[in-house]
């Protein structure tokens, strides 16, 4: 399972010219999921993002947590966050989970960062617009 977490000062997801989700201040978590990945990872790494200290206390010290701020989530599935580039030009995305199963996964780890912080949603599968203002920018990968 990998997150790429952005902070943003906002962010926003459309589908088919209709908002799905936005957001003010808080993460943009991009997720993929790999075959091996199950739903203790979920609940491992959703614990991890609710608590990542990431935002500037009043020192401009990287010391502030979402629920410090009063942060949000906006959550999109990315399974191309898994494209192995190892070989020729064109990814391979055969460490992905199948999107039957991933969406579920999808589904399980939004639920589980409900408990950090108010969490928007993307469209599994769906062709998404994504669009984000990244503060600092400050972004981080978690595995």
């Amino acid at each position: 399972m990998r997150a790429l977490i952005q902070r943003v000062t906002k962010a926003g997801v459309m589908v088919d010219g209709r908002v799905t989700g936005e957001i003010g201040t808080g993460f943009l978590v991009l997720v993929g999921f790999a075959h091996e990945d199950t739903e203790a990872d979920c609940v491992r790494i959703a614990k991890k993002i609710g608590g990542l200290r990431i935002f500037s206390d009043e020192n401009d010290k990287i010391n502030l947590s979402l629920s410090d701020v009063g942060g949000q989530i906006l959550c999109v599935s990315q399974f191309t966050l898994y494209a192995d580039c190892a070989k020729g030009n064109r990814p391979s995305f055969v460490k992905a989970m199948a999107p039957d199963k991933a969406e579920q996964m999808y589904e399980f780890f939004c639920t589980e960062l409900e408990k950090y912080a108010h969490t928007e949603r993307g469209i599994f599968g769906a062709d998404m617009k994504v669009s984000l203002l990244n503060d600092g920018p400050f972004t981080v990968m978690v595995e």
